[in-house]
């Protein structure tokens, strides 16, 4: 993977262009996009979408100012195979390799650095927005478009779809070398976690990269990375662990040490798509050696769980061997630091899904206590620490299952938190309710401005009613 360079980049934006003046008058516009990791059905359509084939890689690296522009079609693989060269790497990357980096900032990425990076849209710098309008405006916090720039993230599309975005960068050294600490409850953890969030250091070791996973109520653990470029004072093994053949999760509970490079460190979750390979018969070690190591991707695993939810499969299966009908429940949510003891509590009794994964973030304070800036479309609190909760599973409910009483409950449990759901995957809010979560009220006078045709659907149109 190279970089695209300037010329390429204006080309591909003609392309685009080109693409929205072929869209009807009046006719929505989409994207004509082949991958997603979003997980909520839409309405089928046969108008013509944004031609954005051209928009998938990175433009330039500064590696002295420590920043890249970079298409906004670019996967997080495509991004680190490039800035890695350079030392680098985004100051989030989220977890699944093609998630795109205009994808993150418009839909909240998070990984293992947010406790003390933020989350990914903290780190651009300017971005261009090609608008419901068909115009490129360069938004930054600072311009004539700053409502634009802060109204941007968490919109999903419903404000614009992102061309360029000039990022900053961080160095890293060769290997991160983990420690997986384990609790046992989910206060202990959660005491660990704050206290970490806050220092970046355990037992005087400093903390690079911090998550966590929560197998049952009384195993739980957070697994600490560092950067080192000394691995052998990190890993008492021959060589770096790989988790392509064995199955990262399952270390957790194995090693209470490990190194990897830096590399497979941020895709050590990919492989298994978490854990949710399993689905797939991939844990077993038969099916494993079968399975070709290039295919054992996370986006691979979604194209198989589109075709199921296009054709029912497992659907069908399940009612010639009169099993209950299931519920999908596929959330991310989070939940201040303090309140994720009773939300564990309330999920075990209620859900019954495990494991469960748990990620702390902060907002980002890039010039120290105090500098953290505010995001009304997923207005969190300057200062305060959260932990994200990824559970992906299905749950066995019988006729009731259509009417998605588990993730109406979850909503409800989390808004009682004082938390917030991400919305890449399925939701059932009202819509007054979804207003004063995700700061309704701006999202439309951000939109009238820069969409006065309404070519876009607005974000509740988008997550809750699946246009």
């Amino acid at each position: 993977m190279e970089t695209v360079g300037a010329a390429a980049h204006e080309a591909a934006t003609r392309a685009l262009l080109a693409s929205y003046a072929a869209i009807p008058s009046g006719e929505p516009v989409r994207l004509a996009k082949r991958t997603s990791n979003l997980f909520r059905p839409r309405t089928a359509t046969t108008t013509p979408g944004l031609d954005v084939s051209g928009l998938g890689g990175v433009i330039s690296i500064d590696p002295e100012a420590r920043t890249a522009d970079v298409q906004g079609m670019c996967t997080y693989e495509d991004l680190v195979t490039v800035t890695l060269r350079h030392g680098l790497i985004p100051f989030v990357v989220p977890q699944l390799r093609t998630i795109t980096l205009g994808g993150a900032v418009t839909g909240l990425g998070i990984e293992s650095t947010s406790f003390r990076n933020g989350l990914p849209h903290e780190s651009v710098l300017e971005m261009d927005v090609l608008t419901g309008a068909g115009e490129i405006v360069t938004a930054t916090a600072t311009n004539e478009h700053r409502d634009l720039f802060d109204a941007f993230p968490n919109s999903y599309g419903s404000l614009g779809y992102a061309t360029r975005l000039r990022i900053e960068l961080e160095p890293v050294p060769a290997y991160a070398a983990l420690r997986h600490v384990r609790f046992s409850d989910a206060a202990a953890l959660t005491e660990a976690a704050a206290a970490i969030s806050v220092s970046g250091e355990w037992d005087g070791e400093r903390v690079d990269g911090l998550d966590g996973t929560a197998f049952s109520p009384d195993e739980l653990y957070l697994t600490l990375a560092r950067w080192t470029d000394a691995p052998e004072t990190a890993h008492a093994g021959d060589r770096p662990s790989t988790y392509v053949d064995e199955i990262y999760y399952r270390s957790i509970q194995q090693r209470a040490t490990d190194l990897l490079t830096v590399e497979d460190y941020l895709w050590r979750w990919d492989t298994d798509w978490f854990w949710c390979s399993g689905a797939f018969g991939l844990q077993n070690p038969r099916i494993r050696r079968l399975w070709p190591r290039s295919k054992r991707r996370s986006d691979v695993y979604h194209r198989l769980v589109g075709l199921d939810t296009r054709f029912g499969i497992i659907a069908r299966l399940d009612r010639l061997k009169k099993l209950p009908e299931r519920e999908r429940v596929v959330q991310d949510i989070e939940v201040p630091v303090e309140r994720l003891p009773a939300f564990l509590e309330w999920f075990d009794r209620e859900v019954g899904m495990r494991p469960v994964w748990l990620c702390p973030l902060r907002l980002r304070e890039p010039d120290g206590p105090g500098s953290a800036r505010t995001w009304g479309t997923y207005p969190l609190e300057p200062g305060r620490t959260y932990v994200n909760v990824g559970f992906w599973g299905t749950v066995a409910l019988g006729p009731e299952a259509p009417d998605a009483p588990v993730n109406r409950a979850i909503e409800q449990r989390v808004h009682e938190l004082e938390g917030h759901k991400s919305l890449y995957s399925e939701a059932f809010y009202d819509e007054a309710t979804f207003d004063a979560l995700y700061e309704g009220a701006n999202l439309a006078r951000v939109k009238k401005t820069y969409d006065p045709d309404d070519r876009l659907s607005t974000l509740y149109e988008k997550a809750v009613r699946r246009k």
